[in-house]
């Protein structure tokens, strides 16, 4: 970092978090008590505080790694300042602490931006600040800073990982996604994301070697044919084949097949993935969370995707392929028919944004769901069209990644796309630099009338004295 970008980002960061601070100020003064999956998450820290640590909640559906750092966090800080009594584990201290992973994922964006894009001279230092600072803000991950969940720590310890994979230190970034598990479980497909990106760089050199004996140049020259699939799935089964290559392989990812083999110990053990709360949150082939998930990045990375030359290279696609398009309407259109689930907290939780969506959108009439696949389409074209400078294998890797993480969720949930998008967002070129403050000054916007609408249009139920908001 030099010299007028390392200012630059000291600037930006600085001025993020006294920003959040102020922020955070005024969420505390309005919601003062625990708040929504907060009632679950205050009680636990506490009692971890209080050196209770047998004690457990039987709703909370997670590992204990935010309670146990929560832990190791505040009390050598209450020690060194001399803090007692209530407010040692109080609401607004543990809040803060995800205040805290906010500034580190920050940082963590702006490093893995510099190392995924350092080939790319073009990219200025002031675009890399104003990149990191715009995911810094992405509206679902930023909003719950704010409050006591598992998402800040969560995506810290997962990005922490990711880089330290980057920079091929991979038994640090296996042990930084052991963190990552204990804050989320399905963070154990980012571990098998990192064991990836290895693999995935020893079969585009493989893959390059093959394309020299055949006189070939380029490895994305073809991309998309059938045949240059074909090709391609014949050259991974005889690469997999070769006991040479599989040794290679493991030497290079073993702490990550360690990680891994113990997540399956876990869920042995456990009798399955999640550890509490078990009938609401039962796993099932729900493929349409593929195309919610397409039409969320569509939405908040728009600058990108919907563009006018992006639809007419889309329509181009559309009149060049038209067997294949048919195809993949019909079999989306089956997914959607047998594979739409409904979870109950989707229809009954109106302080959810997902509750009006779906409300507003999917509930209008029956064909709604089905008429919605030719944006589907278009998002996912757009989506794989902005990856298309990553390897094929690269490519593979992460949509494997992506279908395991979101699809077996029943519930349809913004936070279960958080690190999904990052990592997307973290992939695909720069934008230009109109088209990245377009950005950021939507996500100040979403961010503006989120908060607005959770400190101010408050309601109630009819059922509870409690005050009720919107959120995430």
């Amino acid at each position: 970092m030099e010299g007028a970008e390392a200012y630059g980002f000291s600037g930006a960061i600085s001025g993020a978090f006294l920003l959040s601070c102020l922020l955070f100020a005024a969420v505390s003064r309005r919601q003062r008590g625990p708040y929504m999956d907060e009632v679950f998450h205050v009680p636990q820290a506490q009692a971890y505080c209080d050196g209770r640590f047998l004690q457990w909640d039987p709703m909370i559906t997670t590992l204990p790694g935010l309670y146990l750092l929560s832990v190791g966090m505040v009390k050598p800080a209450a020690w060194l300042l001399g803090w007692t009594g209530s407010v040692v584990c109080s609401v607004g201290m543990l809040r803060f602490i995800n205040l805290l992973f906010s500034a580190g994922n920050f940082y963590l964006l702006y490093l893995l931006l510099f190392k995924i894009h350092q080939k790319n001279k073009a990219v200025s230092g002031f675009q890399r600040i104003l990149s990191a600072l715009t995911l810094a803000m992405f509206p679902t991950l930023y909003f719950f800073t704010f409050l006591y969940y598992t998402d800040p720590g969560s995506v810290f310890f997962t990005l922490f990982s990711y880089l330290m994979c980057l920079y091929g230190n991979h038994k640090t970034s296996a042990l930084l996604g052991f963190c990552g598990f204990m804050f989320r479980q399905t963070n154990i497909v980012w571990t098998v994301f990192c064991a990836g990106n290895v693999v995935a760089e020893k079969l585009n050199e493989a893959w390059k070697i093959e394309l020299q004996k055949k006189k070939e140049e380029k490895i994305s020259s073809r991309k998309g044919s059938f045949s240059d699939l074909t090709r391609i799935l014949q050259f991974l089964v005889e690469y997999f084949l070769s006991p040479k290559n599989l040794v290679t392989l493991t030497a290079l990812t073993w702490p990550y097949i360690i990680l891994v083999s113990l997540f399956f110990v876990f869920v042995f053990i456990n009798g399955g993935i999640v550890v509490g709360d078990r009938s609401s949150h039962e796993a099932c082939l729900h493929f349409p969370q593929l195309f919610y998930f397409l039409s969320f990045t569509g939405f908040f990375s728009f600058p990108q995707l919907l563009t006018p030359a992006k639809i007419r290279k889309f329509l181009l696609s559309l009149r060049k392929h038209p067997v294949q398009y048919s195809l993949i309407t019909v079999i989306s259109l089956f997914l959607i028919w047998k594979f739409t689930y409904v979870h109950k907290y989707l229809l009954a939780d109106n302080r959810h944004y997902t509750f009006y969506v779906w409300r507003k959108v999917f509930q209008r009439h029956e064909l709604v769901k089905y008429l919605l696949v030719p944006f589907y389409i278009f998002a996912g074209w757009s989506f794989a069209d902005t990856l298309k400078s990553k390897s094929i294998f690269w490519i593979l890797m992460y949509f494997v990644c992506l279908l395991a993480v979101t699809v077996p969720q029943k519930l349809l949930e913004f936070r279960y796309f958080i690190l999904p998008f990052l990592i997307y967002r973290l992939n695909i070129p720069f934008l230009s630099l109109y088209r990245q403050l377009l950005e950021l000054t939507f996500y100040i916007l979403v961010n503006a009338v989120t908060f607005y609408l959770f400190l101010n249009r408050t309601f109630q139920w009819e059922n509870s004295d409690e005050v009720q908001r919107f959120m995430w």
